[in-house]
């Protein structure tokens, strides 16, 4: 069977990494689109196993959360009237946990809602892989309440910031139409335990991260998934990178480094050999 050399492939996981669309990576490499489409899933397959069998027992301290939104196929809205919607389609909500000193993505999950039940997968998780008690931070969504209550009980630190968002004034301010709605109001509330620094702002920073670094994110465009499998796919792929693989500024190491469960920095091809070894197992 034909093989992309190591070089070719890596490049392909690093465009898809660094913002690259699968048509414009094909174009780049020099490889079919159907090639760069099974790199990818590949890729997402065996960076999602790697996740789950290695972020765990990590030692945070202060834990963030939040939720970004993106959507398949089609919004929400249109998905009725859309021509063959596969199964999938509509909005496609993110969960996120990040520690806010090691930077390290802790969690994850992909849902089409923000209801109280995936917020409670999501927790349960991010609790299962935490070794210590930690000081946790969400933003107001109600959905968070009952699920850090039943992930963690007594043993958290628990507070949320609750913003309130003004109204977009198109009529008046034309020049504003993509932007989001400014801040109105912000209060900070102590849930349970004792939090003394509540705040999402890491989190949010990695949002932009991710809107910067997966192709799907990026606004007005018609990039965005048209499968779910494989917006997954490319998310397991980007967190694995953003862990591993890429340094941080501030830290000057990857995140996985600070947080004390690699030893090393892993290259682009440390991937490829997770697919290789996952091949030969299977």
């Amino acid at each position: 069977m034909n093989q992309l050399p190591m070089s070719k492939r890596t490049q392909i996981l690093h465009l898809l990494v660094e913002g690259g669309s699968l048509r414009s990576t094909s174009r780049v490499v020099g490889v079919s689109f159907n090639t760069v489409i099974k790199l990818l899933v590949d890729a997402g397959i065996a960076c999602s196993a790697y996740h789950d069998l290695h972020v765990r027992d990590i030692h945070a301290t202060r834990v963030q959360c939040d939720e970004i939104w993106s959507f398949c196929y089609a919004k929400q809205r249109n998905v009725a009237d859309a021509k063959a919607a596969p199964p999938g389609a509509g909005n496609v909500w993110t969960w996120t946990a990040i520690d806010r000193d090691s930077k390290l993505l802790i969690s994850w999950l992909v849902s089409p809602s923000r209801e109280a039940g995936y917020a409670i997968t999501f927790m349960e998780d991010l609790g299962y892989r935490l070794a210590d008690r930690v000081e946790l931070s969400t933003d107001g969504l109600q959905s968070y309440l009952e699920a850090v209550e039943r992930a963690f009980g007594s043993e958290v630190d628990y507070g949320r910031v609750v913003k309130l968002f003004g109204r977009r004034h198109l009529e008046v301010n034309e020049d504003r139409r993509y932007s989001p709605p400014g801040v109105t109001y912000l209060r900070k509330e102590e849930i349970a335990g004792n939090p003394v620094d509540i705040s999402t702002s890491h989190i949010e920073r990695h949002n932009l991260t991710t809107r910067m670094s997966v192709r799907r994110y990026t606004r007005l465009t018609n990039a965005f998934s048209k499968k779910i499998e494989n917006h997954c796919h490319a998310l397991a792929l980007y967190f694995y990178w953003y862990n591993f693989c890429r340094f941080h500024k501030t830290l000057g190491a990857t995140p996985a480094m600070a947080a004390g469960i690699a030893d090393t920095h892993y290259g682009m091809d440390s991937i490829i050999h997770l697919i290789e070894n996952s091949a030969r197992s299977n």
